[in-house]
């Protein structure tokens, strides 16, 4: 018996050791009260809502270049800086004498010029000139390889295009198109893009009216793209999209778009629906119709920048591979009003990064790095559209092939609550209490990068968080509408971590004194220690499957 025990004492002695060491060194400096006292600023009422292209957007950037500083991680940037630059893009009509105008001849030589704002209006990707030519259908104008999916099936050289929105199967939770996410392969300038280098001469778009019946209203639409007067938030995409389009793209009312495909016999909606195809359309030649189109739209650069910081892994071969831990840090600003404080919304992922970042280097002055190099991105411009995680895969700082794994949060501050009669913004999600998510966190992109998955629920074997995985595929789009986005669609392994919208997503009452500290700290040390252990594993996880964007 006493032999027993003491061989139980020395087994116990020798696996003490290993058990330490799979314990991310320094997790528990993570602490809600540092998060607290960090997100009342980073929240507070002075970065009055952190808005792109303000003062107290940039004097979030700064505060964040300061602490990755202070920490001594190094400068990710070109030129030794903690700021990566991109360039956004805003959208005016041009000013007279320039004209926006939509012509229409048909086989009688009989020609109508549609009216800008009541029929037809440009994109605001749209190239600037003019082109004409014979009017072509391309059902929802995708071109998809990577899918086995093409509408380009067929020859549109020197051709106008008409193409519908959204994509094939859009409610189909089994569509190869992201099931009934909706899929980057159906965002407008990419489909712009697929026509141009099909050699269109032009595009046009329509709703897909089979998908989306009823009479819109056209005009309303047409002044919400092109208001009369500047609207308090602007419309921003990346200037390096807009400078690849060179072709004028334009959307079409779905009364003009059905007189336009009247000559071949068949009703709009009865093309919509022959576009519903499981490897693409051939486009149909609307017989007896040619259409000049002329776009005049200016083009204004807005500079813009995510902040990086790098810690240098220990591992001569593997340090060359990065993970990426990340979070946006913008919000929707304040009007005459109001503060938009964006607490949770991503004040909560901001400090957890800056938290977790400085957990890493105070390992690292202990001696203590893991073996691949950890990047610390502050990306900006998340409310507009992603723009700044799409900016660095555009631009990636390290291969994206050399990334290991990226994971992103965003809003990880409070309790799922989803409440009757919520409206739109809850379209797709169930109602339920943030009682029953008082320890829960929403897991995104589960089911595409299950490694990254299994990294995960091993290391909150010790912290305890019910992990939730449920938005994979949901028409609330959830898993599209974070920064682990881009990378998925590049191939990268990413996943986002979230605890769910509430009543008070993107309003005034998003305030800190809301936060959920004690459930934040947990989920910060989650990903810092799901970061360490893959940022230390000997093998990368595997990408999601292949759904690339290339363009």
């Amino acid at each position: 018996m006493v032999k027993r025990l003491l061989a139980g004492v020395v087994v116990l002695i020798l696996l003490a050791p290993a058990a330490a060491q799979q314990r991310a060194p320094q997790n528990e400096s993570i602490r809600q009260e540092d998060l607290r006292a960090d997100l009342f600023f980073v929240a507070g009422d002075s970065l009055r809502g952190r808005l792109t292209d303000t003062e107290e957007n940039r004097a979030a950037a700064d505060f964040i270049r300061s602490r990755f500083e202070r920490m001594g991680l190094k400068p990710a940037a070109p030129g030794n800086s903690y700021f990566q630059p991109y360039n956004l893009m805003t959208a005016t009509l041009a000013a007279a004498p320039a004209v926006n105008a939509l012509d229409v001849s048909s086989g009688d030589g009989a020609t109508r010029e549609l009216r800008v704002g009541q029929e037809f209006y440009p994109q605001r990707f749209s190239a600037s000139g003019a082109a004409a030519g014979a009017l072509v259908f391309v059902g929802f104008g995708i071109s998809a390889p990577a899918l086995g999916y093409d509408d380009y099936n067929g020859d549109v050289k020197g051709r106008v295009v008409l193409a519908l929105d959204h994509e094939p199967g859009e409610r189909d939770p089994n569509s190869p198109f992201d099931g009934v996410v909706t899929s980057e392969w159906s965002t407008p300038w990419r489909k712009a893009l697929a026509a141009q280098e099909k050699g269109a001469a032009a595009v046009l778009f329509v709703t897909d009216v089979h998908n989306h019946p009823g009479t819109a209203n056209f005009e309303a639409a047409a002044r919400n793209v092109w208001p009369d007067k500047p609207p308090r938030i602007l419309a921003y995409t990346l200037a390096a999209w807009a400078d690849r389009i060179r072709i004028p793209v334009a959307q079409v009312s779905p009364a003009l778009a059905a007189s336009l495909v009247a000559g071949s016999g068949k009703t709009l909606e009865d093309l919509a629906k022959a576009a519903e195809t499981a490897r693409g359309f051939t486009p149909l030649a609307l017989p007896g119709t040619k259409v000049t189109l002329r776009a005049a739209v200016d083009r204004h650069i807005v500079p813009d920048r995510n902040v990086v910081a790098l810690l240098e892994g220990s591992d001569p071969r593997l340090r060359n591979e990065w993970v990426i831990v990340s979070a946006h840090y913008d919000h929707n600003g304040a009007d005459a009003t109001q503060i938009f404080n964006g607490a949770d919304d991503n004040g909560s992922g901001t400090v957890a990064l800056i938290e977790i970042a400085e957990a890493y280097a105070l390992a690292a002055k202990a001696g203590s790095r893991p073996k691949r190099s950890v990047l610390f991105a502050a990306w900006n411009s998340e409310e507009r559209g992603l723009l700044g995680a799409w900016a660095y895969t555009e631009q990636p700082l390290a291969p994206l092939n050399t990334t290991a794994a990226v994971l992103n949060m965003d809003m990880i501050g409070r309790n799922e609550e989803i409440p009757p009669g919520g409206g739109g913004r809850f379209n797709g999600l169930e109602v339920q209490t943030a009682e029953s998510n008082s320890n829960a966190v929403n897991m995104m992109a589960f089911s595409r990068v299950p490694d990254v998955a299994a990294a995960l629920e091993k290391a909150n074997a010790g912290i305890g968080l019910e992990l939730k995985k449920r938005y994979d595929n949901n028409s609330s789009n959830l898993l599209r509408r974070s920064d682990q986005w881009p990378f998925l669609q590049r191939g990268v392994p990413a996943m986002g971590f979230m605890t769910g919208l509430h009543p008070d997503y993107h309003t005034q009452y998003d305030r800190p004194e809301k936060i959920n500290y004690a459930k934040m700290e947990k989920i910060a040390r989650l990903i810092h220690q799901a970061s360490w252990d893959i940022a230390n594993a000997d093998a990368r996880p595997r990408p999601p499957a292949a759904r690339t964007i290339t363009q």
